[in-house]
């Protein structure tokens, strides 16, 4: 690029003779300047004088002095022709029309490939400074020149050297040389030779065909070996999984008894997995301190319980081998069922028979209940938990001890019949012995005070938290009132208290006092007291509680709509009334015109 400063001209020659090169037409010249003359000399013969092509920059107005633009203001272009030699000259004729000293006094041109130019833009004052205007317009300074190539350039096609299946063609009449190209339907070098494009498309189809099928045969074994392994492993982790859980000594009990292999059912992960819908918190039905109960759709349809038990102590595998086998074998009406377990997964999974109605602690406790809960009916279900336990305690080969009795581990059926539930925490006990050892296990409000000082688990401490569930049906309050102060919190002391004084009325639910009869009332609250005494051995047995709370019930039953009337009457003609039950009396004196349900806020 030949610049002109301070007057002083300056040129560039390029020369390509005796090669295969010749300056392309696609390029052309571009100069920069004020009043500057920019020749191309093409001919060895011009360079002596001012013959050639040539183009004009200058800034015929003072206004146009702040920018340049090209090809306008301080800019020119021109073309030029296909050559072999090529000589650029800046010549400077602001002396030939102006007698004053050149504003500006750099000039630039540039020989290069013919591009948009109409862009550049610069600040004419660069143009005093030669580093400025280059640093800023690397887009004028670095433009590519563009180079024609030919085949021998002192010889034609008549001499040419082209491959097979290629045509020749002269280049240049003027500067000599051929080319060579493929004919037509033909590719490659055509100084090599060409080759038919369709035999190539086929064996390039062929081999991609084949390169695809044997990526995809690649990609399908490798998928499948994969999957093999990923298969195998998880095999092996569920075989581990079911050892550890005890599997194999669950295997030994079932095959030993026949009875056992037709009640437990020893379920696969995948079908409890497809059950629950891979675990998915949607299907959730409760959490508690021993897992997580998720509902389940077997595949033959039948709908279930799954607990999630947490992680067992691996130390502890044969005892919980043990309940399970043992929790197989019950079949009572008031007990959940339990249908089978799966041990291939890394906590044990337990499947129990699914109970619609809920919890009896959301019956007592959800005020919103469309179904009243009536004294007949929680009468019934104190009933029925009570048999329950005692089947537990006294009906089995081996005595059971639940050890979490309360309301959420009390479910209730669509016609409301009880069955316990959560044996998580439950332990079986040799016939010859009375009491078991154990870290304190259990719920607040339901915990056995004896068992809680001493580690002792009997069966009268479960007949403590039957004693719980009962005044929860009693009073419909919860176990455990964190609204109130020291001992008040526990229902039980309060319970106790109101026994001990005399006014039971002050606790009762509403409904219970309203539906309830005096005497059946009095007689559960008794066997509740009983239940709970701070010393275990005075408290009834399970199967004690049973018959009594039956045997209250079948009152209840006998009881007909005539002695109702009877008694009614007898209580209006009685100046006081004494109603009594072992050691506890409720007594009453008033006018003979109080009506009976003021008096008796007990009586219906």
């Amino acid at each position: 690029m030949p610049t002109n400063y301070n007057k002083v001209n300056r040129s560039i020659i390029l020369k390509f003779d005796s090669t295969p090169y010749t300056l392309s037409d696609a390029n052309q010249l571009t100069a920069v300047g004020c009043d500057d003359l920019a020749i191309v000399q093409q001919f060895p013969d011009q360079i002596h004088n001012y013959s050639g092509i040539g183009c004009l920059s200058f800034c015929p107005f003072l206004s146009n002095h702040f920018n340049g633009t090209c090809p306008f203001s301080g800019c020119c272009q021109t073309s030029i022709s296909k050559t072999n030699h090529l000589s650029v000259r800046l010549v400077d004729i602001h002396i030939n029309w102006a007698p004053s000293s050149k504003y500006y006094m750099c000039s630039f041109a540039s020989v290069g490939m013919i591009g948009d130019l109409g862009n550049l833009t610069f600040n004419l004052s660069d143009l005093n400074d030669s580093t400025s205007f280059l640093k800023n317009n690397k887009g004028f300074t670095y433009r590519p020149l563009v180079l024609d190539w030919r085949i021998d350039p002192f010889s034609n096609c008549t001499k040419s050297s082209c491959g097979n299946n290629s045509l020749c063609r002269n280049w240049d009449s003027l500067y000599g040389g051929y080319h060579c190209r493929c004919k037509e339907g033909y590719e490659g070098n055509p100084y090599l030779g060409c080759q038919d494009w369709v035999l190539i498309t086929v064996i390039a189809t062929m081999v991609i065909m084949e390169l695809g099928i044997g990526l995809l045969l690649l990609l399908s074994t490798c998928f499948w070996l994969c999957k093999f392994h990923k298969k195998r492993k998880n095999k092996k982790r569920k075989q581990k999984f079911f050892e550890r859980n005890g599997g194999l000594l669950l295997q030994q009990q079932i095959s030993n008894d026949e009875a056992i292999l037709e009640r437990t059912r020893l379920f696969t992960s995948k079908e409890l997995e497809r059950a629950t819908d891979r675990f998915n918190e949607s299907r959730i039905l409760g959490k508690g301190g021993q897992g997580t109960v998720y509902k389940g759709m077997l595949s033959d349809g039948k709908i279930v319980a799954i607990k999630k038990s947490t992680l067992i102590d691996e130390n502890q595998v044969g005892q919980f081998i043990n309940e399970v086998v043992m929790l197989s074998k019950i079949n009572h009406r008031n007990i959940v069922m339990l249908l089978g377990c799966c041990l291939e997964t890394e906590v044990p999974l337990l499947v129990y028979e699914f109970i619609s109605n809920g919890t009896l602690f959301d019956h007592i406790h959800d005020e919103k209940d469309e179904f009243p809960f009536t004294w007949h009916r929680r009468l019934k279900i104190a009933v029925e938990v009570a048999e329950a336990l005692a089947y537990l305690h006294y009906a089995t080969s081996i005595p059971i001890y639940h050890r979490d009795i309360k309301s959420s581990n009390i479910l209730l059926d669509e016609k409301y019949v009880a069955k316990v539930a959560d044996f998580g925490t439950s332990m079986s006990i040799a016939v010859d012995r009375t009491h078991q050892t154990t870290l304190v296990k259990g719920t607040m409000g339901y915990l056995d005070p004896e068992y809680f000082q001493s580690n002792h688990f009997t069966e009268k401490s479960d007949v403590y938290s039957f004693g719980v569930v009962l005044i929860e049906l009693l009073t419909g309050q919860r176990p455990i009132s964190w609204d109130r102060i020291g001992e008040q919190r526990s229902l039980a002391t309060r319970f106790l208290l109101c026994m001990e004084g005399k006014n039971l009325e002050t606790i009762l639910d509403t409904q219970v006092l309203h539906q309830g009869n005096e005497e059946e009332i009095i007689a559960v609250a008794k066997v509740a007291q009983r239940c709970l005494n701070l010393n275990g051995k005075k408290r009834p047995t399970m199967k004690e509680v049973a018959m009594g709370l039956e045997s209250v019930r079948m009152s209840q039953k006998l009881l007909t709509v005539s002695d109702m009337k009877n008694q009614g009457i007898q209580m209006h003609k009685s100046k006081s009334i004494l109603i009594s039950d072992d050691n506890y009396q409720w007594t009453s004196t008033s006018d003979n015109n109080i009506p009976s349900s003021d008096t008796f806020p007990l009586k219906i």
